[in-house]
């Protein structure tokens, strides 16, 4: 009987591609909160995680038939926030202290999902080894 590590692993590989991608989408807008006329920028990870998925269900070109496919089309996904700050005049959309609690939520949500591999591999382990 054959395990299926892709199954159990893929759909978590990228949707901790995509939380790094919002991630630096993020560190973007905090970098140029003084650069005028910047707009500030988000990722729906929901749309994302979805398209990703889909992705993997379809055919999809890989090196290697091992190899898991974390191409995920993130950038589709970008869009520009709508401030909730008035125009300060330089026409900089980034409001400061709303980016950094988004990059701590990523951050957060990052995290959950390292300790739910290492979960799912201690499983796995305990598994292969007959549970010793």
């Amino acid at each position: 009987m054959a395990v299926g590590f892709d199954k159990g692993f893929q759909m978590h590989a990228q949707g901790m591609v995509l939380r790094t991608q919002r991630a630096e989408v993020i560190a973007s807008n905090i970098a140029n909160a003084d650069t005028p006329g910047y707009k500030a920028q988000g990722m729906d990870f929901k749309e994302a995680l979805a398209q990703a998925s889909r992705q993997q269900q379809g055919t999809i070109y890989k090196t290697n038939e091992k190899h898991f496919d974390i191409r995920t089309g993130s950038e589709d996904f970008l869009k520009y926030r709508v401030p909730d700050q008035p125009d300060t005049g330089d026409g900089n959309t980034v409001d400061v202290q709303m980016e950094r609690n988004l990059y701590l939520e990523n951050s957060l949500e990052y995290q959950a999902s390292v300790q739910f591999l290492n979960g799912k591999i201690k499983a796995y382990k305990k598994v292969i080894s007959g549970g010793q």
